[in-house]
């Protein structure tokens, strides 16, 4: 299922924390984007052999990174797993019914990063550069100069 923009990420924490990371936060993000992945990987490897104390920390892991960049789609659907799976912990059960979710997790963190990856790269473009104003040329005909 795809999201707009609007509903992946708030612009508003993402810009928030660029703003306070400053010069590393191209770096910052690359870590997240590492980090996520993993996350990824290891709640719906976890899922699969159906173990959610293994579940509970990447799961909570990307919930608060994907939170402080502003991936809230991401951040509530890691949340949702992540209280889950502390149920099925409580409960000693294996998480169940969480199908739905596990396949949605993957696909939104590409989202989610496909989001971040064309915003970084419309900042980083450099604005052309803006002509000096001039007055238009007089009608002197093409390589004449004018006296």
């Amino acid at each position: 299922m795809a999201h707009s923009g609007m509903h992946v990420v708030n612009w508003t924490t993402f810009g928030e924390t660029r703003d306070l990371i400053g010069s590393d936060f191209a770096r910052i993000l690359g870590y997240y984007r590492e980090d996520a992945a993993k996350c990824v990987v290891a709640v719906e490897q976890a899922y699969k052999i159906r173990d959610a104390v293994a579940m509970v920390r990447p799961a909570h892991t990307l919930k608060g990174d994907s939170l402080q960049f502003g991936g809230e789609a991401l951040g509530a659907l890691a949340e949702q797993i992540e209280h889950s799976a502390r149920r099925s912990v409580e409960m000693q059960a294996p998480p169940e019914k969480l199908d739905d979710e596990i396949l949605r997790l993957r696909p939104l963190l590409i989202e989610t990063l496909a989001h971040f990856e064309r915003e970084m790269t419309r900042g980083a473009v450099p604005a052309m550069p803006v002509a000096p104003f001039r007055r238009p040329a007089m009608a002197a005909g093409f390589g004449r100069k004018r006296a």
